[in-house]
């Protein structure tokens, strides 16, 4: 049986990515900030598949994590993929130049991520591993409407256990006016699932932990 892939997550806010790329067939390790990932990446080198980036955290960027990779022999030749702001993108051409081998801007749809990571690992000739392929029917190029406060609300409270019929209590609403409200968050963030849902609302800050 083929290994999973086994991605570094170098994110101060990981849980989006920590909780999402399992169930899509990857094995995940996670540092918060690039201090981490540089000490995960010191002893396990020979055991990360492919890295992915975030640009903005604590203690250690993105960018200058990337500079440490690419001038380490242990690390040098690790895949990664840049995590950035649209406000960022001015940035991502020195990204490559420094050594970053592909970028997503936030906010991403994870079908779009998925499409990239495979793709990197390909390019890299990784082939002792699996690679799980996954359906590719819609993109980044398609936007994601904003949720409107309400539906912000409804999914805060989703992401808290709450039921339909709490959260029309909580908010004064009908509960079917909840379904409603419910099935406009799955169509604008392009999801199916409650799960999906909230799990995506995080990763793009629309909601909190």
């Amino acid at each position: 049986m083929a290994e999973l892939a086994k991605i570094l997550i170098v994110d101060d806010n990981p849980k989006y990515l920590e909780d999402a790329l399992p169930m899509y067939g990857y094995e995940v390790v996670v540092a918060t900030d690039g201090i981490k990932a540089l000490k995960i990446l010191s002893k396990e080198a020979d055991k990360i598949d492919i890295v992915l980036l975030d640009v903005m955290m604590p203690n250690m960027n993105g960018w200058d994590t990337l500079k440490s990779i690419r001038t380490s022999e242990k690390t040098k030749m690790i895949p990664v993929i840049m995590i950035t702001a649209v406000s960022e993108e001015q940035k991502i051409v020195s990204g490559l130049k420094i050594g970053a081998d592909d970028y997503i801007v936030k906010p991403f749809v994870l079908p779009n991520l998925l499409a990239r990571i495979e793709a990197v690992l390909r390019r890299s000739n990784w082939n002792k591993k699996e690679v799980k392929s996954v359906d590719m029917s819609f993109t980044s190029d398609e936007p994601i409407e904003e949720l409107t406060q309400r539906e912000k609300e409804v999914l805060s409270l989703v992401a808290k256990g709450g039921s339909n019929h709490e959260i029309a209590e909580k908010l004064f609403l009908k509960e079917v006016t909840v379904k409603t409200h419910l099935n406009s968050i799955f169509k604008k963030l392009k999801v199916s699932n409650r799960t999906q849902a909230v799990l995506l609302a995080m990763q793009m800050n629309i909601i909190s932990e």
